[in-house]
Order: structure tokens, then C-alpha cells, then sequence
């Protein structure tokens, strides 16, 4: 609340200091200037950032002002005095529409703000922190400022007898690309529960990406199943494959099998085993991680920066990488990135 009222009063000093500089040159200067006449100016400078009671004191008291001006200026009842007097209340009814006009926008525009922020994150929901034998991390960045997703995607899904995660990347960007990331979200977390293996989800996906997407789109994906005796499942459609960390070495690339088409151009990948120990991590992200460049186009050394992610919380191990990322590459970041870090629970 302290913070509002800060706010609140910076937003009257500038109206408050064009209507003082006013006054003075026209208290300094009379009668050549036509100052007399502008006292509206601080309404409308008013009406422009802050409230409409606030434009409306501005407002009366600029006409205020623009009378009491023929006790300087000595002119009092002639029809210059008028004149002023009646264009500085016409500016400020003006003013005070404005800012109407300005407060009902802003706040149309809040509203669809959050629709569109509950749209979002009902694409994109939030991971528990804590599934079944696992913990789990999440950031996502996007690219646009206004929005909360765009065509990266992650999802986790508990099953009876696994844990089932995606991370993908959908081709383009914009609201196709976010109506398509929200497609394939929508028939995993289906076929993730439906379907036996990960080959089954896989060509479920498939199909569903190929019946949507035009004739250049696609989405690349890895999924991983993760048991309960510490084995990882993973199959990689044209994705990066996910990061192992142990100890306190650097991250390894993990083996997801031969090189497969993403999803949408008839993918088939062979499913590999890998471990997952109790206390390691696995780093699963999108390109806009890897692919991030430094002003001389050099690419984010992940394998090099990944002992940030070992140790500390998961949240903190994320922020620790996302920090190394900003250094690396805060000004040449125009990709969206997805990040899910995944950790064996210890016993």
C-alpha cells in the first residue's frame, strides 16, 4: 500500500511542476505572455498518468489560477481575461475526459491481461514440486515479453507404474506456434495414462501433430519414464537429449538412441534404458538454452556451466543456470526456452 501511494504521489509532482513554472512565468512576465490561457497544460500532462480525481484538481486549479491571473495582470473583466479563463476550463474538461477514456482502457486491458494469463498457464501448467519417487523444477522464458508461453512445452504425468515426462519444441513461433504446443500437451497427458509404451505415445503424438500441422510444421520431443528402481526410459523425436549430473562433475549428454525425425514426420525411435541413482539429476531444455549466443556469436557452453545445477535446492540450481545464461547471452536472447530439472528422491 506504501508502494501505491509512492507511486501515486511521483505522478503528481509533474503535473504539480508544470503548473508551478507556469504560475511563475506568468507571475514574471505579464502581460506579454499568454501563460494566463495554458494552466490547462498541467491537467492534460495529469490526465495522461494519473487518476481522474487527481487530472480534475489540476484541472480546477489551473482555472483557479488562469482568474486570479488579472490581479497581475490587470485585466480582470476584459475579454482576453475571459477568453483565458474559458480556454483553460475547456482544457481541462478535456483533460478530465481523457483521463476517463485512459482509466477505462487501462483497466479493459488488466482484465484481458488475465484471461489471457489463465489461458497460458492452462497451456502450460504448473509441475508439482514432488512426483511419485521424484522432484522436480521448472522454468520457462519466453521470447515475447507479453506472453507467458510460445512454442516450447513440458508436461509430467504420473501413471500407476511410471512417471511419464515431455519436453519439446514446437517449429515457429506465435500463437500457431502456442495452439500447436497446446495440442500436443492435450494428447500427451491423454496417451501418457492410455498408452502401454513410450512408442505408443510417441505414435500417438505423431499423429495427432501430423493432422494439424502444415506441410513445414513439426514438433521435436524427447519422453522419458522414469521406474522406481532408479531406470530412466527415454525416446528422442529430433530433440536435444537431456543432461545427467552427478556429483559435482560436469553434466554428461545422456544416449537416446539413433538420430529420429520429430514429431509429424513419422518418427520411430528405440527406446533406451539409462539410470537415474538416487541424488542425480537429469537437465531436460529446449534450444533457446543451447542455442543462445554471446555478442561474438558464440554458443552457451552448457556441459561447461552445468555444475551450477548440482547442489542447493532445484529451484536454486535453475536460477544459478538461467544466471550463467543472462551473462552469456542477455542481449542476444530471442528464443523461448523450457527447462525441467528432475532429481531421484532420496530415501
Amino acid at each position: 500500500m506504501a508502494t501505491r501511494h509512492s507511486l501515486q504521489d511521483n505522478h503528481v509532482l509533474l503535473p504539480l511542476a508544470v503548473l508551478g513554472v507556469l504560475a511563475g512565468i506568468d507571475v514574471t512576465f505579464p502581460p506579454q505572455t499568454l501563460v494566463s490561457s495554458s494552466y490547462g497544460v498541467a491537467a492534460l500532462v495529469a490526465c495522461a498518468i494519473t487518476t481522474v480525481r487527481i487530472t480534475a484538481i489540476f484541472a480546477i486549479a489551473g482555472a483557479v489560477l488562469s482568474a486570479l491571473s488579472a490581479v497581475w495582470n490587470h485585466n480582470f473583466g476584459t475579454l482576453g481575461w475571459w477568453i483565458h479563463v474559458a480556454m483553460t476550463i475547456g482544457i481541462g474538461i478535456l483533460a478530465v475526459i481523457l483521463a476517463q477514456l485512459r482509466i477505462s482502457r487501462e483497466q479493459d486491458l488488466r482484465h484481458m491481461t488475465t484471461i489471457a494469463e489463465i489461458a497460458q498457464r492452462a497451456v502450460l501448467r504448473v509441475i508439482p514440486s514432488s512426483v511419485g519417487s521424484l522432484r522436480f523444477a521448472t522454468r520457462y522464458v519466453s521470447a515475447t515479453r507479453e506472453a507467458l508461453v510460445g512454442g516450447d512445452l513440458y508436461e509430467v504425468v504420473q501413471t500407476p507404474a511410471s512417471v511419464r515426462v515431455i519436453v519439446g519444441d514446437v517449429r515457429g513461433k506465435g500463437l500457431d506456434a502456442v495452439q500447436m504446443a497446446a495440442t500436443v500437451l492435450a494428447a500427451f497427458r491423454r496417451s501418457a495414462v492410455l498408452e502401454v509404451s513410450l512408442t505408443g505415445i510417441v505414435a500417438e503424438l505423431d499423429n495427432v501433430v501430423t493432422a494439424v500441422a502444415g506441410d513445414e510444421d513439426f514438433v521435436t520431443a524427447v519422453l522419458a519414464e522414469f521406474h522406481d528402481d532408479s531406470s530412466v526410459t527415454l525416446v528422442n523425436c529430433g530433440h536435444h537429449p537431456p543432461l545427467l549430473l552427478a556429483n559435482a562433475s560436469p553434466g554428461k549428454l545422456v544416449d537416446t538412441g539413433d538420430p529420429q525425425p520429430p514429431l509429424g514426420l513419422g518418427p520411430a525411435p528405440d527406446p533406451v534404458a539409462s539410470q537415474l541413482p538416487e541424488g542425480a539429476r537429469m537437465l531436460f531444455y529446449t534450444d533457446g538454452l543451447i542455442e543462445a549466443r554471446n555478442r561474438n556469436g558464440a554458443f552457451f557452453p552448457l556441459a561447461e556451466r552445468s555444475t551450477s545445477l548440482v547442489g542447493g535446492t532445484l529451484d536454486d540450481a535453475l536460477d544459478g543456470l538461467l544466471g550463467e545464461l543472462v551473462r552469456h547471452a542477455a542481449a542476444e536472447m530471442d528464443d523461448d526456452m523450457a527447462l525441467v530439472l528432475a532429481e531421484r528422491r532420496s530415501a
